[in-house]
């Protein structure tokens, strides 16, 4: 996120902004992490070579001569297909450079389109991890990093969605619904941006070649989202896409109304019954995996350990018991392949996760976090994340997400400027405590924040609180914040400067920022405006801000901003979009987890 506004703009930075740049020594492990980068290149190459293989040998082949007439008439058909992109131009270029385009129907080139992106996605890992025996000072090192775990993930992400594509064409019904596949491509889009942004402020020779190595990539994964999307979903008036239309067949009652969506125990069904009972489980009925404990009473003495030693693609959930204490740790990471992983804690301010890193430590925004999980299935239950960095120190994140079906459960969330990071992908936050002040909730997931409070504190001199800044840089994406039946709240020390500082509930850090606040509690310390600009005009016609039958001091509607983005939402159709069960599918994947969660509008 950017340096407050109000200061001038040649001191302003995007998130992670450079400040000082000093030599570092290259760390010990690059070896070993180059090595099975490229084992994992190599590996995701084969698989790209199978599948057009497959496809190739289905009907889509170049092998034989093409006639100038059929070419164009085939060249047409890339038009067309182009023609639905926000790149059209790049569209057809990319595609007519890739031989099976020639032969392909529309739907066909859809399994193209895919295929060609995880090809430049690979090469770009392949290219970008040969970089790191280089010299970097430590915030171009951080930058680099970045890339370099957001590109893997990217790869990661495009293999799961070509697979499940191509899963489809054949017939099998495991291989995942059109709401996954937009989810992953939407997530490949923000990686991108995010590392992107992270060379932003700083120069040199690493950053040009990761950036020649990056140029057109996002074109490539926009175009791809456009043509997916434009083969099976549609958008209203900024709303989340609905693509009712799964890939996998599904019963009647995964997409009947919302009566269906909860059980008998008032649980989403995204969640298997077992695991439905560990959220809400006292700690004496649960049978943890590793117990991390400071005191040496425990399987191990730090969160860290624990978390390397919990196995990688676990099919079964795999439980971290985190005694009571305060664990500051470096590193501290669910990584991708750690799934399934679930952190307890002994309740809110007894189990404290802390850290004070901050771009003031010349590292990226996206590094400073306290603790970050990007490992699918991801689930956290009574503890504290925290970045005591403080408000001068700016970004200071304190937990940062980026899994797949993540579930965060009466946990306290504890920074200043930009303390949580809602990354990527599908997330529910449930009976959270959130404290910050200027972005302090941002970033590109699909999320919703439900019966949370949700605390404005004081933040530096001449600042503005703002609670909100999502990033959603592409309209195909289907990612925003959807705060539900939530509190928003004045912490004691901004109620303590009585009114002098103005809080607003939102700006637009990306063109098609998305965000919603329904059916929540607003006290009186939010502006009457409600909404506060970026920088100008800038994206206040393709933002989507709505606001849905809130009540409080604070929820007056009268004085609201009257940009064309901004919508008082009057249908409950349209609210109903950014529930659980339609914005993130969780009605799908929420039960097994235990947590309990409202569906739809109201109980």
């Amino acid at each position: 996120m950017a340096y407050e506004r109000l200061r001038p703009p040649q001191e302003t930075g995007s998130h992670g902004s450079a400040l000082q740049n000093h030599e570092e020594p290259r760390p010990k492990n690059y070896k070993k992490k180059l090595i099975t980068t490229s084992v994992i290149i190599v590996f995701i190459l084969i698989i790209v070579s199978v599948v057009c293989a497959g496809f190739h040998q289905g009907g889509a082949g170049a092998a034989t001569p093409v006639g100038t007439a059929i070419r164009h008439k085939l060249n047409q058909v890339i038009s067309n297909t182009c023609s639905r992109t926000r790149f059209p131009d790049h569209c057809v270029n990319s595609l007519l450079k890739f031989p099976d385009s020639f032969t392909a129907s529309e739907q066909e080139l859809v399994h193209v389109s895919f295929n060609m992106t995880l090809r430049h996605f690979t090469d770009a890992l392949y290219t970008t991890s040969s970089f790191s025996n280089m010299q970097m000072d430590p915030r171009v090192r951080s930058a680099y990093d970045d890339c370099l775990e957001l590109l893997e993930d990217s790869v990661d992400a495009l293999s799961r969605a070509l697979s499940a594509v191509i899963a489809s064409r054949n017939g099998n019904n495991r291989g995942g619904s059109t709401q996954d596949v937009m989810t992953w491509l939407s997530a490949v889009l923000t990686n991108y941006d995010t590392c992107t942004e992270g060379f932003e402020g700083v120069s040199g020779a690493v950053k040009d070649q990761v950036m020649e190595k990056l140029k057109d990539l996002s074109e490539l994964v926009s175009n791809c989202l456009s043509i997916f999307a434009a083969s099976g979903g549609d958008d209203f008036a900024g709303t989340p896409i609905q693509n009712r239309r799964l890939l996998a067949p599904v019963s009647d009652d995964d997409i009947s109304g919302e009566n269906q969506d909860m059980d008998e125990e008032n649980f989403p069904k995204w969640l298997g019954r077992k695991e439905r009972k560990l959220l809400n489980a006292p700690l004496s009925e649960i049978q943890p995996d590793i117990i991390v404990s400071k005191h040496g009473n425990g399987t191990v003495n730090t969160i860290t350990e624990a978390i390397k030693n919990a196995p990688e693609n676990s099919t079964r959930r795999i439980i971290i018991y985190v005694r009571a204490g305060r664990y500051e740790e470096n590193n501290m990471k669910v990584g991708r392949k750690k799934i399934n992983l679930m952190l307890i804690g002994d309740g809110e301010g007894k189990t404290v996760i802390t850290g004070g890193k901050s771009v003031f430590d010349n590292l990226t925004t996206f590094h400073t976090a306290t603790f970050a999980a990007t490992g699918a299935g991801f689930i956290a239950r009574d503890m504290t994340f925290e970045n005591w960095a403080g408000p001068a120190k700016h970004q200071a994140v304190a937990l940062r997400v980026g899994a797949d079906h993540a579930v965060v459960y009466r946990c306290n969330i504890t920074g200043y400027q930009d303390t949580l990071y809602v990354h990527s992908n599908r997330q529910f936050y449930r009976e959270c405590n959130i404290y910050g002040t200027v972005d302090f909730i941002f970033g590109n997931a699909a999320v919703v924040l439900q019966n949370c409070s949700i605390y404005a504190r004081k933040p530096m001199p001449l600042q503005k609180n703002t609670i909100t800044a999502q990033n959603r840089n592409y309209s195909d994406q289907n990612t925003g914040i959807s705060i539900h039946a939530c509190q928003i709240l004045a912490a004691p020390d901004l109620v303590a400067a009585n009114g002098s500082i103005q809080t607003y509930l939102g700006r637009p850090w990306k063109k098609y920022s998305r965000v919603v606040f329904m059916l929540s509690y607003m006290e009186e310390h939010i502006d009457p405006r409600g909404w506060l600009e970026w920088d100008g005009a800038f994206a206040l016609d393709t933002l989507y801000y709505g606001e849905y039958m809130n009540y409080g001091p604070g929820a007056a509607v009268d004085e609201r901003v009257k940009w064309p983005g901004f919508r008082v939402i009057c249908s409950d159709i349209e609210a109903t979009k950014f529930t659980v069960a339609q914005f993130i599918c969780g009605s799908s994947w929420l039960p097994s987890t235990g947590i309990a969660f409202l569906a739809g509008l109201l109980v």
